[in-house]
């Protein structure tokens, strides 16, 4: 930071009776301001973390996995995902999910960055029920906005028909929708969930709960979690514009404004224009002036001795 103070000797200013209001210019940040980083973004299609209980095994196999998972800038358009459970469907691979449309794109710079996931006439299983689709969705959408110096923006749609378990149901923005189906299990359906900050923002069209029981294929249960059509972002920071230093100020002399008998001045300097302080040392004139005074007082003293012999005489 620049600053500029002009500072004179405290003699000067009681000798000469100046005074004079001196403040430093206001400071001004340098080089390129703060630096505006970029935004973040990202978005997937499916997010599966699942537990997998097999019939002849004590112990729980996981299940997690993603679909089309991107982080800014990306994009990914696959529209099918298999994985396999050791010890389930004869170690075959599960169809988890199939669809006609799957895509997830995220961007972001320093102004803005933007997320979205679509997935369209999609079908989603899970181990042990080979036929029966936990979830069939016609049309799924999140998307998520951030802008530097903005507030963030989150939205979500489930379009269309939306079939659970072999169910249609109706789903309900006013909290879970819960499907039971005897003999297979249960799943709690949670539509359009938003959420935003000052600087955050986050969608997923469906969350599904999952909590069922096959007893096919191997498989005992499945519990868990599904998310259709993720998206969040994190906005910019805000870059500071740089500032210019201020230019020198235009400070002028200060000038004496009042009488004195001398000044003691520092490194030279005076600090005065246009009014003389007094000197007192020698100077340029003072051999004539002591040279005119002895003339003076010589031509003085003559006359004063040849009128005390005239009065003599």
């Amino acid at each position: 930071m620049n600053s500029h103070t002009l500072r004179r000797p405290a003699a000067v200013l009681l000798a000469t009776g100046a005074v004079a209001l001196l403040t430093a210019p206001p400071a001004f940040a340098t080089g390129g301001g703060a630096a505006g980083g970029e935004g973040k973004a990202g978005a997937v299609v499916l997010r599966a973390g699942l537990d997998v209980g097999l019939l002849n095994q004590t112990a729980h196999v996981p299940l997690k996995t993603t679909l089309n998972e991107v982080s800014a800038p990306a994009t990914a358009e696959k529209t099918a995902l298999t994985v396999t459970v050791a010890g389930a469907e004869g170690n075959n691979p599960v169809s988890v999910l199939r669809a006609e449309v799957a895509t997830s794109k995220a961007t972001a710079d320093k102004t803005r960055a933007e997320a979205e996931a679509n997935l369209a006439k999609a079908s989603v299983h899970v181990p042990g029920l080979p036929l029966l689709s936990l979830i069939e969705v016609e049309k799924v959408t999140s998307k998520a906005v951030c802008e530097a110096g903005k507030k963030p923006v989150a939205s979500a749609n489930a379009l269309g028909k939306v079939t659970v378990l072999g169910k249609k149901v109706t789903l309900s923005a006013g909290g879970p929708t819960k499907v039971e189906v005897p003999g297979v299990g249960r799943i709690d359906l949670e539509l359009s969930g938003t959420e935003t900050t000052s600087t955050t923002a986050a969608a997923a069209a469906l969350r599904l709960k999952v909590a069922v029981n096959p007893l096919n294929l191997n498989v005992a249960q499945v519990d868990g979690e599904i998310v259709l059509a993720e998206a969040h972002c994190e906005s910019p920071a805000a870059a500071v514009p740089a500032s210019n230093p201020a230019a020198n100020p235009d400070v002028k002399p200060q000038a004496a404004t009042g009488t004195g008998s001398g000044s003691a001045v520092s490194g030279g300097t005076t600090g005065t224009t246009g009014a003389n302080l007094a000197e007192t040392g020698g100077g340029s004139l003072t051999p004539y002036v002591a040279g005119g005074a002895l003339t003076l007082l010589a031509i003085g003293g003559g006359a004063l001795l040849v009128t005390r012999r005239g009065r003599a005489a």
